[in-house]
């Protein structure tokens, strides 16, 4: 197979943990033929979407300065020539992205298949998303409305406000009824009531880790990884600081997975990283989730071998359906 690669600068991966690493490693091991493109390389000509795409080898060992890689020259390809196309850029989801969700969609319409589906990317809101769910949720509420945020906080007493757009934990705080800097936070987060935000009710068990569940063609990996927090603080991502342990689905987690994964499957989301904290669902991960590494160093489970998996899968399956 053919796989196109759309990521972030290939000097800026961490090979010890990103999955789009993992992915690549086990893509290579099967013999596919691997392409990267950026963002930027996506263009439409001559009414085709076209990629300024590169060969890719994985080097034996890295080389003394470090690089992994050897990749040859762009050269300009019509999406649909390749077998599958896996958009890997991370957030910031802006408008750029946005962009390049309408280009891969309509590189779908001339027959490409772009993992994960680019329109349904675009219609699930990372935070948003987990309101499609609400039997799966903690108590939830999306506003800019400063008043409505303090009765939320009235009602429930411990909350945890955050914008609809970040990632890694930025900007997100937890605030009590007491809290001095209620306004200011307010202010900051809501752009003085101009920016929706997600506020939710405090769910304790964060202590425990805030797990991320990954699903791969509507199926769950067995196992999770918990990213827990560092000593006083509310946040368990990584990038804030957590610290990542894998643990096995407890039964409440394979009951949101079952209940999710052959829905968002049909929906053309063939990888997603569930967070789950306690017994609530709070995100529904679908640019480029992570934990592959993780979870298989840890465990022994290739996770990047069941995505392959599920790509040859439904590549033979497409084939065969015309």
């Amino acid at each position: 197979m053919k796989l196109a690669f759309i990521i972030d600068q290939l000097n800026s991966i961490k090979t010890f943990k990103d999955s789009s690493f993992a992915m690549m490693c086990e893509a290579t091991i099967r013999n596919h033929q691997i392409y990267v493109l950026y963002q930027h390389d996506i263009f439409l000509l001559n009414h085709v979407v076209v990629g300024h795409a590169r060969s890719l080898s994985l080097t034996d060992a890295p080389h003394r300065d470090g690089q992994w890689y050897s990749v040859g020259t762009a050269e300009p390809m019509p999406l649909n020539q390749f077998d599958a196309v896996l958009m890997r850029k991370d957030p910031p989801f802006d408008l750029e992205y946005v962009y390049s969700t309408y280009l891969l969609e309509l590189a779908e319409s001339q027959g490409a298949w772009v993992i994960n589906n680019p329109r349904a990317i675009r219609d699930h809101n990372e935070k948003l998303a987990i309101t499609q769910f609400p039997q799966w949720i903690a108590p939830t509420l999306v506003t800019s409305q400063g008043q409505l945020i303090r009765d939320f906080l009235e009602m429930h007493l411990d909350i945890i406000l955050k914008p609809l757009d970040g990632m890694g934990g930025a900007s997100v705080f937890r605030v009590h009824r007491t809290d001095h800097n209620l306004n200011v936070i307010l202010e900051t987060l809501t752009h003085y009531g101009t920016r929706t935000i997600m506020a939710q009710r405090f769910i304790p068990e964060i202590a425990r880790g805030d797990k991320r569940i990954l699903l791969i063609d509507g199926k769950a990996v067995p196992f999770a990884l918990a990213r827990i927090p560092k000593p006083g603080e509310t946040r368990g991502n990584l990038a804030a600081g957590g610290i990542g342990q894998t643990q096995s689905l407890s039964t409440r987690d394979r009951e949101i997975a079952e209940s999710l994964g052959f829905e968002l499957s049909q929906r053309g989301l063939l990888l997603v990283g569930l967070d789950v904290i306690g017994d609530y669902l709070t995100e529904i991960n679908v640019t480029s989730p992570t934990g592959m590494q993780e979870i298989t160093r840890e465990t022994g489970f290739n996770v990047a071998g069941m995505m392959l998996d599920a790509i040859e899968i439904n590549h033979s399956a497409r084939k065969k359906g015309g």
